[in-house]
């Protein structure tokens, strides 16, 4: 941030710059060979100079903050009214250019070395020469009393560079100061989506993460309940499992090996629970290298499988197949659906609908999912981007 605040003030120091340097070369390209130095002497310049500074600052930060992005807009134009009035009536170009033209004036009269001024007679003629493009009486006694008079240089009735210039800073400073309002709206926008998608994510793994681990703990119970000398290789299962949902779980995304391992120690689990009588195909066909993957993506539909799947009274199988390929990885399960009498399982559709949110939030165009349920076959085909 300070970074950006330090190039925005080099960038107005340098743009400032130039504009004081602008009078110095329209002077000198009319003639009139003025220095640095005399020009910094001049007040006139600095008048110049000070009266578009001002403009330009107290137009961005103040009236058009406070009145035009307020929608105020008489007041905001009855200001912009009054400040063209207030330089139309200063004339601070006209002011400057009068002052560097008296000032060459003194500087050619009394400069012994310089040659003459006119071209003619010189003191003493009472006619009328041509002196760098204004007509003027010869120098007499009076010459300097009457140069400072306004009939020296006749004052234009406009002083239309005054006016242009004016309008050029009023119009920068607006467009500075719009452009930036409208940057820092679309930042605050894109902020506000930001909050809401990872609200939405948080919100996604709060429901996932009791739900999973409350039938995880259920089959614990049922092992238990009836002795099972697994039991206690289903609790070091599910600690592992509770350890990658509770902590890994946070991520947006995680090893694919952790989600393999999590899979894996999950269908060991339930192979305690179903027994022989629904076989379990789970393959895992690749290398899963450094590639990462949303956590839970999968584990999602595999919960889902032995809910679905699993029959006391009937014989079943479930396929489950990983394959994970150089620039995706492909999930399939297919297993046949039996009707669910504990209501302990009424909430599965919320694990789904979740899981399709979340992969619309991190893989946004880079997933393909199919879910088919026909002839009492219940697929999913997954592909994700990696």
């Amino acid at each position: 941030m300070w970074r950006f605040k330090a190039f925005s003030v080099i960038i107005h120091i340098a743009g400032w710059l130039l504009f004081m340097a602008f009078p110095l070369v329209f002077l000198n390209s009319r003639g009139q060979n003025t220095t640095i130095v005399t020009f910094l002497q001049e007040p006139a310049y600095w008048l110049f100079c000070l009266t578009y500074i001002a403009l330009f600052y107290s137009n961005a930060y103040l009236f058009i903050p406070k009145f035009f992005i307020t929608k105020r807009y008489w007041i905001y134009s009855a200001i912009v009214i009054v400040l063209l009035a207030c330089v139309f009536l200063l004339r601070p170009f006209d002011k400057l250019l009068r002052s560097t033209e008296a000032n060459r004036w003194l500087r050619n009269r009394f400069d012994m070395n310089a040659p003459p001024p006119f071209n003619g007679p010189q003191f003493g003629d009472s006619t009328f020469r041509k002196w760098d493009g204004f007509r003027q009486p010869p120098f007499t006694q009076d010459s300097t009393a009457r140069f400072f008079r306004p009939g020296f240089r006749h004052r234009q009735p406009l002083d239309s560079t005054s006016l242009f210039i004016f309008l050029m800073i009023m119009a920068l400073s607006t467009a500075i100061i719009t452009v930036q309002q409208w940057q820092q709206t679309e930042q605050r926008a894109a902020r506000a989506e930001a909050d809401k998608t990872s609200a939405e994510l948080s919100f996604l793994k709060a429901q996932i993460n009791p739900h999973f681990l409350f039938n995880t703990l259920n089959n614990i119970y049922t092992l238990a309940a009836i002795k099972d000398d697994n039991a206690a290789d289903s609790i070091m299962k599910l600690s592992n499992i509770m350890r990658y949902v509770t902590d890994d779980v946070t991520e947006d995304f995680v090893p694919l090996q952790s989600e393999v391992d999590c899979i894996s120690d999950y269908i060991e689990l339930q192979r305690l629970r179903i027994g022989s009588n629904t076989k379990v195909n789970f393959e895992v066909i690749g290398e899963t290298g450094v590639k990462k993957i949303a956590p839970l993506v999968l584990m999602t539909f595999v919960e889902n499988v032995f809910k679905y799947g699993v029959s006391k009274h009937e014989p079943s199988q479930i396929d489950i197949t990983i394959n994970i390929g150089v620039h995706d990885i492909s999930f399939y399960c297919k297993n046949r659906v039996f009707a669910v009498q504990n209501s302990d399982y009424q909430r599965t559709g919320i694990g789904i609908k979740n899981t399709i949110q979340r992969l619309e939030h991190l893989y946004p165009g880079r997933h393909l999912l199919n879910i088919s349920n026909t002839n009492n076959q219940y697929i999913v085909q997954l592909t994700l981007q990696t």
